[in-house]
C-alpha cells in the first residue's frame, strides 16, 4: 500500500513513505478534513510566531516525546530540526535525557520543568496533575505558555499514534478478498456492517444489558456514565477581554464553548484550538466508516485506560444512547481490559488499549486482526483516529483541570 517515494506536503505521509496516488494515500484522503487539520495543527504548534515557548523549546519537547513513545523515525526528524535551531540544546538532550530530563544540569530550570512535564504527560498522563502546573508556574511559565505546552504534548501524542497506524496499514498491504467489509468507499455498507457488529458484540456471552436513558447511573470504581462538569485549574479567557480571533474560534468550536472552562482555557492559543476542533469533529462525526456508537466505545476505552474520568463519563453516556446497551461499559468500568467483551467490542477494546499504551508495537498483525473481526479499511482508519484523538483529549483534561467528584446515587 505504500511507496518509498512521496510527493506530498503531508508530514505523516512523507515520513511513512506514502506516495501521492497510492491506495493508502487515497484512504487517508477519504478523511481529508482529518488529514488536513492534523497537518494544520502541526503547522500551528510549530509556528515560530506562536507565543509561550520558543521554537527550540518546542522542538526539544517533540524530540523527547518521540523518544519516549518511542518512535525512532519521528525522534530523528525532530532532533534534526532541533539541531538546525540549537545544536547545543540538541547535544544536551542526547544520552539519558529521555529517562531523566530533570537531572540534566546543562539545562535551565525552565527547560527542565518543561521536559519533566513532557515526560509525565507522554508516559503516565494521569499522574501529573495540578502540582505539575505549579512547578511550571514556578519555572516562569504563565497560563498561555502552559496551554501552548500542554497542547503541544497532547498533539504529539495524537500525531505519533496516527503515524503508527499509517505505518501499520502500509505494512499490512491491501486486504485479501473477503477481509473486512466490501470497500472503504461504500459508506452505507460500512455503516450497516458496523451497526450490526455493535449489536452482536456480546455474542457468545451474556445478553446485552440495555440501560434506559432515565435509568440509574452507573458508579463503578470512580467512573460514571453520566456526563460530569469539568473545571480548569488555570485562568480562563474572560469573554469581555477576548480578541476577535478568540471569539470567532469559540463560536466555531462548540455550541457551549462560550461557557465552558475547557474551551475558554484552550482559546489562550486560538490557532491551535481551531485545528484541534476541526480534527475532533471530523473524527467523531464524519458520515460512513465506523458507526457512531463504536467511535464512542473506542473513546471510552481509551479514556478508561488513561484514567480520564471526565472523558469516560461523556462518551460512555453517548455510547449507551446510541447502542441502547451498557454491558460493555459496565465491563470497562469494572476492569479496563473489559474481560467479558466479545466480537467487535473485543476488537475495539484490544486495539484501543494497544495503540494507547504501546503505539510502537502496533503493526500489520493488528490490522489483520481488525480485518478478521469485520472492520474494513475506512473503519480501521476511523477507529485509529478516535483512539489517537483521545490521546490528545485525555492529556488536556487530566492535566489542565478536573471534573466534579462522582456522586453515587442514593
Amino acid at each position: 500500500m505504500t511507496s518509498t517515494t512521496t510527493d506530498t506536503p503531508d508530514l505523516i505521509d512523507r515520513l511513512a513513505g506514502v506516495a501521492a496516488g497510492s491506495t493508502l494515500h487515497a484512504l487517508r484522503r477519504t478523511r481529508d478534513k482529518v488529514a488536513d487539520s492534523t497537518q494544520g495543527a502541526f503547522d500551528a504548534v510549530f509556528d515560530p510566531a506562536l507565543p509561550g515557548l520558543t521554537l527550540p523549546e518546542r522542538l526539544a519537547v517533540a524530540t523527547l516525546a518521540a523518544q519516549l513513545t518511542p518512535s525512532a523515525a519521528w525522534a530523528a526528524y525532530y532532533a534534526d530540526r532541533l539541531r538546525q535551531q540549537d545544536a547545543a540544546l540538541a547535544d544536551a538532550l542526547q544520552g539519558d535525557a529521555a529517562t531523566d530530563p530533570a537531572g540534566k544540569p546543562a539545562l535551565s530550570k525552565r527547560l527542565r520543568a518543561i521536559l519533566t512535564f513532557t515526560q509525565a504527560l507522554i508516559v503516565k498522563p494521569v499522574e501529573a496533575g495540578k502540582p505539575a502546573l505549579e512547578t511550571l508556574h514556578a519555572a516562569g511559565l504563565d497560563t498561555p505558555s502552559i496551554v501552548t505546552l500542554a497542547q503541544l504534548i497532547a498533539f504529539l501524542s495524537y500525531q505519533l499514534r496516527v503515524a503508527a497506524t499509517v505505518a501499520a496499514l502500509g505494512a499490512a498491504g491491501a486486504p485479501a478478498a473477503g477481509d473486512g467489509a466490501a470497500s472503504t468507499g461504500d459508506s452505507a455498507t460500512t455503516g450497516a456492517a458496523s451497526a450490526a457488529g455493535a449489536a452482536s458484540a456480546a455474542s457468545g456471552s451474556a445478553a446485552p444489558a440495555p440501560r434506559p436513558a432515565d435509568g440509574p447511573a452507573l458508579h463503578i470504581n470512580g467512573y460514571t456514565d453520566r456526563a460530569l462538569t469539568w473545571h480548569a485549574w488555570l485562568d480562563v479567557v474572560a469573554l469581555e477581554q477576548a480578541s476577535e480571533e478568540q471569539l470567532a474560534v469559540l463560536k466555531e468550536a462548540h455550541p457551549k464553548a462560550l461557557t465552558s472552562d475547557y474551551y475558554l482555557l484552550l482559546v489562550h492559543q486560538p490557532a491551535v484550538l481551531r485545528q484541534r476542533q476541526i480534527a475532533f469533529n471530523a473524527i467523531m462525526y464524519a458520515p460512513g466508516g465506523l458507526n457512531r456508537g463504536e467511535r464512542e466505545l473506542a473513546a471510552t476505552a481509551v479514556s478508561r485506560v488513561n484514567g480520564c474520568v471526565y472523558c469516560a463519563s461523556v462518551h460512555a453516556e453517548r455510547f449507551e444512547q446510541l447502542a441502547k446497551r451498557s454491558d460493555v461499559i459496565v465491563d470497562l468500568f469494572t476492569d479496563a481490559a473489559a474481560p467479558k467483551a466479545a466480537g467487535r467490542d473485543r476488537a475495539i477494546v484490544d486495539y484501543a488499549t494497544k495503540l494507547t499504551l504501546r503505539p510502537a508495537d502496533v503493526g500489520a498483525g493488528d490490522i489483520q486482526a481488525l480485518r478478521a473481526a469485520g472492520f474494513d479499511e475506512l473503519g480501521i482508519l476511523d477507529l485509529s483516529h478516535v483512539i489517537a484523538v483521545f490521546a490528545w483529549a485525555n492529556r488536556l483534561m487530566l492535566n489542565l483541570g478536573a471534573p466534579d467528584p462522582v456522586e453515587p446515587s442514593a
